[in-house]
């Protein structure tokens, strides 16, 4: 296909206009992102949103990557000298990877085979006869008889018909007709099967995770992507062994069928065997392999979308502003970290306090953490949520208690914090040049306060596989995993936008434009000049130059400046229009903020098509004018749900069946969801629990999300295995 017919192709498959598509890639091959486009480029591309411009950029990529293999497997044919004009044809209109190297199959570079064995044995006239299937007098031996040639170890009429047989087995085996059957075949009736592995049948209590596996059977077409992926991983550890299964009399029948097409030649039952042995030698073991690779692709690119949807709201969870947060980081024997840390995330003080076993000094922990949140007046506890923190948990709450016993005034309450991947940033070089004099430990807890005040500025600087919201993350495909995440992480972070003046070179590594390299060359320039005053001072950092601007500068916030204009969304190249509409409307771009109200009422009844022509602008552009002139410095955030905040404790002991509670949900997986409901162990909502009406969930992201606050009942206790079951109310 010509870049034409791609494109056409293209807007074709994803139901979208020629032109569209055309003007989308137009923007990509000149270097635009995905955020850039979507938000400043909607008059050029239909205001196509994020979703369908990477939906178009992985179409043309996909179409491209098919054109250059075909071009590659025309050469390597057209060099044996075996491309001919109906081949190439062939080739040349293919439109799917799995067709064309079906085409390509009977052409690859191989280790010889029993089929090449036998072509050297000169059995292929005979071979050719079989498969021709033209031949109805005489018998199949004594036709064999001819090709009988003991130089060639061809010593009997028997091995000429098996070498033969061998040839035949090849080509059916290659036979386009028959492997797309067979493909139809093992998706619509097959089934995956999996026992529990005899080496490790006698330490059933090691593998016990692998239960439900241990004697299963699933068809093909109804199986779920995490059964997959947990199948596969059984297998991996050498805990399964797994197999798909099909109807073998009924496969064989239908293979009949495509290749048996004369049933007067004295070949057939030669054609038979053949078949079964094509079957059974070549087909069957290389389609099961290629089901089961497909399978696994898909499982993992769906848990891929589950994980990416989890971090997406993860990571716009709504921001504590405002607040004096003092962290803990739980543990036993090395003792719990503490760290306060302003307003703004600076790290004020720290210590280490021992309340948990085997130390238990838990008045000695209350009367330090105590004098911490006295002197720095902190609003809130951030406890982590790993080794030790149900115990630290006791110890706060009964300090609040005590607090407030003495001085009901207090406003003090806490919170636990996912803190999955808080060691791995302590770890990292950036934690390292932010507090070079810190132990690691440290570093960490101070990440999990910071994670209260803005919980995408600190989680940006963790590899999004750390996060800990996923399943089966580390089993797909983790070339894929890290470029859906760096896009879902890029996507956030220009969505809420950044504020040029205090993000850090982590925050601004995603900013639409930017990178890395640009990221820290912005810091470094703020350190030496000061603060930005404007958007256009960025272009005087090195590597930035009037694309690179472009692309960035609607995404960046300036607070300070004062232009108005610096801290919205409105793009730089749009201050003209947005000027020119303030004039018309009598609005002071100056007392944005203080006069939203009234901004809200003039803008109430415009006509937007006809102001659009009166300010020469397009609709969508002045529609995002407008939008921020009525919400100057808008955080998308904030009108998210907060997060629960506690300041007592509650046990297993303390709940039971029927009693209602709030819940914050922790993670969103196939089968349901994981709520926080204040006890030590997360409760299980399965998806048959997940709606209060009753009715049959199909996509449980469509109920809720990661961080959502839910009401829920408690259905199930079980004390022994620290299992909560729990429905919605």
């Amino acid at each position: 296909m010509s870049d034409r017919q791609i494109l056409r192709s293209t807007a074709s498959e994803l139901n979208l206009l020629t032109k569209q598509v055309e003007q989308v890639v137009k923007l990509f091959d000149n270097g635009a992102t995905v955020p850039f486009i979507a938000r400043y480029r909607q008059e050029m591309t239909g205001g196509l949103d994020e979703q369908q411009l990477r939906s178009v950029q992985e179409k043309v990529e996909e179409y491209r990557l098919l054109e250059k293999r075909k071009s590659f497997i025309l050469e390597t044919i057209e060099g044996q000298g075996k491309l001919t004009d109906q081949l190439r044809e062939s080739i040349l209109n293919c439109r799917d990877f799995t067709t064309l190297e079906d085409l390509y199959l009977p052409f690859k570079k191989k280790r010889k085979t029993r089929a090449d064995q036998a072509i050297e044995k000169g059995l292929e006239t005979l071979a050719e006869m079989i498969w021709e299937q033209k031949t109805q007098k005489g018998d199949p031996e004594a036709l064999a008889r001819q090709f009988v040639n003991k130089e060639k170890e061809v010593n009997t009429a028997g091995e000429a018909l098996e070498g033969a047989r061998d040839i035949v087995a090849e080509r059916i085996s290659q036979h386009l007709e028959v492997r797309d059957m067979l493909r139809k075949q093992l998706r619509q009736y097959g089934s995956m099967t999996s026992k529990l592995s005899g080496s490790k049948a006698k330490k059933k209590d090691k593998v016990k995770v692998f239960e439900t596996y241990y004697d299963f059977s699933g068809k093909v077409k109804f199986l779920k992507p995490y059964q997959v992926l947990a199948i596969d991983r059984g297998e991996s550890e050498g805990i399964l062994k797994v197999k798909v299964d099909v109807w073998e009399e009924r496969t064989l029948e239908e293979i009949d069928k495509i290749i048996i097409t004369n049933e007067r030649s004295v070949f057939v039952e030669e054609l038979e065997e053949a078949v079964f042995d094509a079957w059974k030698r070549l087909l069957y073991p290389s389609l099961e392999n290629e089901l089961r690779n497909e399978l696994t692709e898909q499982a993992g690119e769906h848990a891929i979308e589950m994980f990416a949807e989890n971090v997406r709201n993860l990571l716009l969870q709504p921001p504590l502003n405002s607040k004096v947060v003092l962290g803990i980081d739980p543990a036993y024997r090395t003792g719990c970290k503490v760290a306060v840390v302003s307003e703004t995330g600076a790290f004020l003080e720290g210590c280490t306090v021992y309340p948990t076993p085997p130390h238990k000094k838990v008045e000695e922990a209350k009367k330090e953490i105590s004098q911490l949140v006295r002197k720095y007046r902190v609003d809130l506890i951030a406890i982590g949520n790993g080794t030790g923190s149900r115990e630290t948990e006791k110890v706060i709450a009964d300090m609040i208690g005590e607090m407030k016993d003495t001085n009901p005034e207090v406003d003090l309450a806490y919170m636990i914090v996912n803190e999955a991947g808080a060691s791995v940033y302590s770890a990292s070089d950036l934690a390292r040049e932010e507090f070079p004099e810190l132990e690691a430990a440290q570093r960490g807890n101070i990440s999990i306060a910071r994670r209260v005040l803005d919980p995408l500025a600190e989680l940006v600087k963790i590899d999004p596989k750390s996060i800990g919201v996923g399943l089966y993350q580390h089993d797909v495909n983790q070339v894929k995993l890290a470029n859906k995440l760096d896009d879902v992480v890029e996507s956030c972070v220009n969505h809420v936008g950044v504020n040029l003046n205090s993000a850090s070179a982590a925050l601004l590594n995603y900013v639409s434009g930017l990178g890395k390299t640009t990221a820290r060359e912005i810091v470094k320039y703020r350190d030496k000049q000061g603060r930005f005053n404007q958007r256009q001072e960025l272009l005087d950092v090195d590597g930035v130059g009037p694309f690179r601007f472009e692309q960035a500068a609607g995404f960046l916030r300036i607070p300070e400046s004062l232009n108005p204009f610096d801290n919205t969304a409105i793009h730089p190249e749009s201050y003209q229009v947005a000027g020119k509409l303030c004039n018309l409307l009598g609005i002071d771009p100056q007392n944005l903020s203080k006069e939203a109200e009234q901004i809200g009422q003039k803008l109430k009844s415009i006509n937007i098509k006809q102001l659009a022509e009166e300010v020469g602008a397009g609709e969508p552009t002045l529609e995002l004018i407008i939008e921020n002139l009525m919400k100057p410095g808008r955080d998308p955030r904030d009108e998210m749900p907060k997060p629960v905040l506690r300041q007592d404790v509650l046990t297993m002991d303390d709940l039971s069946k029927g009693i209602q509670l709030k819940g914050t949900v922790r993670n969103v997986v196939d089968f349901g969801a994981f709520v926080d409901i204040g006890v030590k162990t997360d409760g299980l909502l399965h998806i048959s629990n997940m709606r209060s009406d009753g009715n049959r969930v199909e996509n449980v992201h469509n109920e809720m999300s990661v961080g959502d606050v839910i009401d829920v009942e408690v259905l199930e206790i079980d004390v022994t295995r620290q299992r909560i079951g729990l429905k919605r109310v």
